[in-house]
């Protein structure tokens, strides 16, 4: 069995053309770091060098940037999506009261880490993760145990970089990891993926949310 986490590529000239936006509005959003550094993937073709971008990663970006640019600028844009959102904190009622995560996962997360006065947001990141999780029932308190111990111990590894949660069982074992987005993985017959999820995706819609 084959597993591709490489995400399909779309061309710089066909997102243009596909997204109607012009090819200084695309490198202004780049500036503006709207638009991630290592999204833009050199690749050689028969015509020479050209820029690709994961198509569903950028397609949603884009989609998102033009929504909400009416709205706000694209300086509170960017802010929204800096690393400086990590500094931000907030208790267990504001996550609840928000709907950023419910009741069950905190207190399943409390029950394990003991009563916290605030929740940075790289926890609410790893609570949202097993929010998730847990409310499409595709794991267990037990499981979620491991997931959270996996995110306390080495998510921080990954230093703001794009990293996937994969959530595999086998015979009813299950077991779990943290991926580069980039990579190919080979497993043996057997294996089911229960869930895959990209950190970086989660990570954006949380810092929509609570804003």
């Amino acid at each position: 069995m084959i597993f591709v986490m490489e995400s399909d590529l779309i061309s710089k000239k066909e997102l243009l053309e596909l997204t109607k936006i012009s090819y200084g509005q695309l490198y202004r959003w780049k500036r503006k770091n709207l638009i991630p550094e290592d999204w833009f993937i050199r690749k050689s073709t028969f015509t020479g060098q050209e820029t690709f971008f994961p198509k569903e990663k950028i397609l949603d970006r884009i989609d998102k940037i033009k929504n909400m640019k009416g709205n706000i600028s694209l300086d509170e844009l960017a802010n929204m999506l800096s690393p400086n959102f990590m500094e931000i904190s907030m208790s267990k009622n504001q996550l609840i009261q928000q709907n950023i995560v419910s009741k069950n996962t905190i207190d399943f997360y409390t029950g394990e880490k003991g009563e916290k006065e605030g929740y940075a947001f790289e926890k609410i990141l790893y609570l949202n993760v097993l929010d998730n999780m847990f409310q499409s029932g595709k794991i267990n308190f037990e499981e979620g145990k491991i997931i959270l111990n996996l995110l306390e111990e080495d998510y921080p590894k990954y230093n703001g970089k794009n990293c996937e949660l994969l959530f595999i069982r086998k015979l009813g074992i299950s077991s779990c990891c943290l991926i580069s987005n980039t990579c190919e993985i080979y497993f043996e017959n057997g294996i089911k993926i229960i869930e895959r999820l990209s950190l970086s995706d989660l990570l954006e819609e949380l810092k929509i949310k609570m804003v």
